[in-house]
Formats: structure tokens, C-alpha cells, sequence
């Protein structure tokens, strides 16, 4: 398995970096979390283009595909879609995206909104399996939410910036739902300081990178009963499984309850207003 390296993080951000925001570190004020550390540093992906740090991703696959690859699919509860449509959009490309049947009004206009059209489906499974039906029918290019090293590369981009803006860093606390992130974020990490800690969280009620790591292997058809729906992934993969696997020191739950209340502690110390995915790594830091 070839683990995202600096070098490759490095040349994938260059390579986004026309199409994205390089998004800021903020210190938290220490009363959020009673003074317990010594600072805490918040990499607010929240501020980059569609709210989160899923475009990284998805123009990267993206910029990757052959010159002849003009149109794409992808499966998402939300999140996801948004950046493929965006992205789509940006380098006027053709999407159809898969969106779970769960997914809030607000996602799904902001998807047409860039100009994709919309399929929605009942889950997990099966919203993937109606994805790869449009990529062997229609020869579009399956633009993953969370799996391989294009990807991982990408979302290694916020570990390089975060240690370029916050270089005394001795731990990172990361969600996962289906660990693209947290793969590029602990493997950049560790090669770039291998001291430094790297925690993944997840839901009590989506843990799908905690089963898969407890059992040894991946796993799919995951029930999810989160209100984290971003996190919700039905499955784990090979690729972001292994690095996962392989660089994250541990990964821990939180409950519901504790995502709300993270919530109100970062809109109260931090003035920012986050879902309940991107209030999970406070949680499990708190």
C-alpha cells in the first residue's frame, strides 16, 4: 500500500490550490475546555469553498482523471456531493451525483445549484450500487467520498498547513466517517513529526472505522443512527482502512449529546456555528 508522503501532499495541494482556500488555524480560548490545555489550535475547513474539506478531494481525483474523463458520479449524504458538484462546475465537467434519501433540502439544492443533477436513494448499498450503474452505463468517472492515495494526498494538505501555521503541535484530533480525511491527516502527521499524537473520532452511532478495526478487516452494510450524518458511512475501504490502521493511535467515541454540547462551546468561545461532524473532534478532545 503506498501511504500518502510529504512529497505527494505537497505536489497535490500545488495542483488544487488555484481552486481551493487555504483555510486558517485559530487558537480556542482556553475556558471551552476549563483550561486542560496548553492551547488548542482549530484548522477551520468549515471556511473553505462549500463549507467543508471535501473539495480537496474531490478536485484532486479530478485533476487526476485522463483529459478524456469529461463527466463524474459520486455517492454522498451530503457533504460530499456538494464539493463533486462544485468542483464539477469548476472544471467544467458533467455531473450526476447519488445523494441518500436522508440528506436535508439544503444539500441538495446547493448540488443543483452547481449544476449537477441530483439521484437520490434509499442508502447505503444501495446508493452506491446506483452510482457504479452510471459509470458502467454512461463511462463516468466514480469520484470516491473517502478512498485512495489521490485522495489521501489531498486531505493531507490540512496536516501541512496546520503544522505550518502551528509547528509546536504535539497532538491532532481528527472525525472519521469514512477516514479519507483522517488517513492524510495521521499519515502526513507522523512523517512530518512521528511524535505527534493523531486521535480519530467517531459517533457511538456511526463507528464504522472502530468495527473494522476491532474485527481486523473492513467491513460494510454499517447501520447508522447518528444525527452525524456526514459521519455516517455505511462501509470502511481498503486503502483509507489501512492507513487508518496503520498511523492513528486510537480512535474514540462520542455520543450525541456530547457533539451538542461541543457545539454550543464553539459557538459560544469560538463564535463559529458547525454540524454535529464538524463538532465531533472537539467532543472527543473535551
Amino acid at each position: 500500500m503506498k501511504t500518502p508522503t510529504i512529497e505527494s501532499a505537497r505536489a497535490t495541494r500545488k495542483k488544487i490550490a488555484p481552486h481551493i482556500v487555504r483555510t486558517p488555524c485559530v487558537a480556542l480560548d482556553g475556558r471551552a475546555t476549563n483550561g486542560q490545555f496548553a492551547q488548542v489550535i482549530l484548522k477551520l475547513e468549515l471556511m473553505q469553498r462549500t463549507g467543508t474539506f471535501k473539495l480537496r478531494g474531490a478536485l484532486a481525483n479530478m485533476l487526476e482523471a485522463p483529459k478524456a474523463v469529461r463527466r463524474v458520479t459520486a455517492v454522498s449524504a451530503g457533504n460530499h456531493a456538494v464539493a463533486v458538484a462544485c468542483a464539477a462546475a469548476t472544471l467544467d465537467l458533467d455531473a450526476k451525483v447519488v445523494l441518500f434519501q436522508s440528506a436535508n433540502r439544503r444539500r441538495r439544492e446547493l448540488v443543483r445549484g452547481y449544476g449537477a443533477e441530483v439521484y437520490l436513494s434509499g442508502g447505503g448499498g444501495e446508493a452506491f450500487r446506483q452510482a457504479e450503474r452510471l459509470v458502467e452505463e454512461e463511462g463516468r468517472l466514480m469520484v470516491h467520498p473517502f478512498e485512495g492515495p489521490v485522495l489521501a494526498s489531498a486531505t493531507g494538505g490540512v496536516a501541512l498547513e496546520l503544522f505550518e501555521d502551528a509547528p509546536d503541535i504535539d497532538a491532532i484530533v481528527v472525525a472519521i466517517g469514512g477516514g479519507g480525511l483522517a488517513a492524510g491527516v495521521s499519515a502526513i502527521a507522523k512523517a512530518i513529526n512521528p511524535r505527534c499524537a493523531v486521535y480519530g473520532v467517531e459517533p457511538f452511532g456511526a463507528s464504522a472505522m472502530q468495527q473494522s478495526l476491532a474485527a481486523g478487516h473492513t467491513l460494510s452494510g454499517i447501520v447508522n443512527t447518528s444525527i452525524a450524518d456526514s459521519l455516517s458511512s455505511p462501509l470502511t475501504a481498503e486503502y483509507s482502512f489501512g492507513v487508518c490502521r496503520d498511523h492513528l493511535d486510537d480512535v474514540v467515541l462520542v455520543s450525541d449529546d456530547a457533539m451538542c454540547r461541543a457545539i454550543h462551546l464553539l459557538f459560544e468561545h469560538a463564535k463559529i456555528a458547525v454540524e454535529p461532524a464538524g463538532a465531533a473532534a472537539f467532543a472527543g478532545l473535551i
